[in-house]
């Protein structure tokens, strides 16, 4: 075989961490220095030690990695290079009578993990109390510069430039002529951007977040609430919403945005550090509504720091951010919509996006009525009570039917 065909062939991929690493990331847990934190019970100023301090020893002596990398070699996973990027995926294939082949992009600080509690039912809908006509090919990637799709060799990746590796490894890599695709949060992105460019390649998309290309490009790029002020006359709950998204959101972009490599250099050097940043993003994006420790155990928090910390992924996946606005998207075409793949939707209540909204006709009217809605073309948009921002996991029966809905229609 001649080297480019070895650079582009899948090898299959064990997840086996050396034991110097964990060696390393437990002497590191034992001599943390935990800050004071007077009058925080309440978390007012961020994640409180006195939350993170039980986590953090557990880390150390209770959470068993080795039973970790276990359920996640349950699956099949392989890597690739492509191009110099190298990227981690897992596929799965369909049982039914013609499984349509389906990429799945998680988003930050998600892991391709993520997704798992999806791609069982998916693959094999029969053992699932489902129909095996609704089967798919599943394939979850790591985005590059996240988990095991790391070390980067450029600094300029970001969610079009992902796009591009991802039709590539479902096209020439993987063969497949044509592909569905789902994605949310940054996925959501890069989902939509497979929408726009590669239209004609797709039976269609489905997202968990109406996101569009071109964000993060305006003159306030770091700032999510472009500069406007919450009105004075604005109700009472709108005025409430306004202030909860602000804060569930506004920090991590600002400071993603602005000095990303400068928070780096703390998190990637403390486990404590990273897993703060992680957790904040975790406890406050979550179902509002709902009970955080349920939806979130501690063994799948510490799963997903677990992947983040060994591959020294913080600082490659914090920067997709800020490489969003340093290189810019620039349309493929001018036709209309601009995602012209049909296009399926799950929306989650309990997410704190869009503010204002808290009942189903209000989500779908928001998505209706909103700037996102002219880059569509939906076929199916479907709006679920339980979950938060991370719906494949906080919520995936609803992801689960919503796909074969979607899919259904489009096969």
């Amino acid at each position: 075989m001649s080297d480019q065909h070895d650079r582009t062939t899948p090898q299959r991929f064990t997840i086996d961490v050396p034991q110097s690493t964990l060696d390393d990331l437990r002497a590191r847990l034992k001599q943390t220095r935990f800050a004071p934190d007077l009058d925080n019970e309440d978390e007012y100023y961020g994640i409180s030690t006195s939350y993170l301090e039980p986590l953090v020893e557990y880390w150390a002596d209770g959470f068993d990695w080795r039973k970790a990398e276990q359920r996640l070699n349950a699956f099949t996973h392989h890597r690739v290079d492509m191009a110099g990027t190298p990227v981690h995926f897992l596929r799965e294939p369909g049982k039914g009578p013609a499984p349509v082949p389906i990429i799945l992009s998680h988003g930050w600080p998600w892991t391709f993990a993520d997704w798992l509690k999806v791609v069982g039912p998916l693959t094999d809908p029969a053992a699932h109390g489902g129909d095996p006509a609704d089967a798919f090919d599943v394939v979850v990637p790591s985005l590059p510069g996240f988990g095991f799709s790391t070390p980067l060799t450029k600094g300029d990746m970001n969610y079009w430039k992902m796009a591009d590796i991802f039709h590539a490894l479902m096209t020439d890599v993987l063969g497949y002529e044509k592909y569905a695709a789902a994605g949310a949060d940054y996925g959501a992105l890069v989902t939509s951007q497979l929408g726009h460019k590669y239209a004609r390649h797709l039976y269609g998309l489905h997202l968990g977040t109406d996101l569009i290309p071109g964000i993060f490009q305006d003159d306030r790029f770091w700032d999510l609430t472009g500069g406007q002020r919450i009105p004075d006359d604005a109700p009472a709950r709108l005025r409430e919403d306004l202030l909860q998204f602000d804060a569930t959101y506004a920090s991590h972009v600002a400071v993603h945005m602005l000095d990303a490599q400068t928070l780096t250099h703390g998190l990637n050097d403390s486990p404590v550090g990273m897993l703060a940043w992680l957790v904040r993003r975790w406890k406050k994006w979550s179902d509002r509504r709902g009970n955080f420790e349920q939806a979130f155990p501690r063994d799948h928090i510490l799963t997903n720091a677990t992947i983040y910390w060994v591959n020294q992924a913080i600082g490659s996946s914090i920067r997709v951010y800020r490489n969003a606005n340093r290189h810019p998207w620039k349309p493929e075409h001018d036709r209309q919509p601009q995602i012209e793949a049909p296009a399926g939707f799950t929306f989650l209540l309990g997410d704190v996006y869009p503010p204002g909204v808290r009942t189903p006709e209000e989500r779908i009217a928001a998505f209706e009525n909103g700037p996102t809605r002219p880059w569509f073309n939906p076929v199916n948009v479907n709006v679920h009570h339980q979950g938060g921002h991370f719906g494949p996991w906080e919520n995936p029966e609803a992801f689960i039917t919503d796909i074969r809905e979607t899919f259904r229609k489009l096969r």
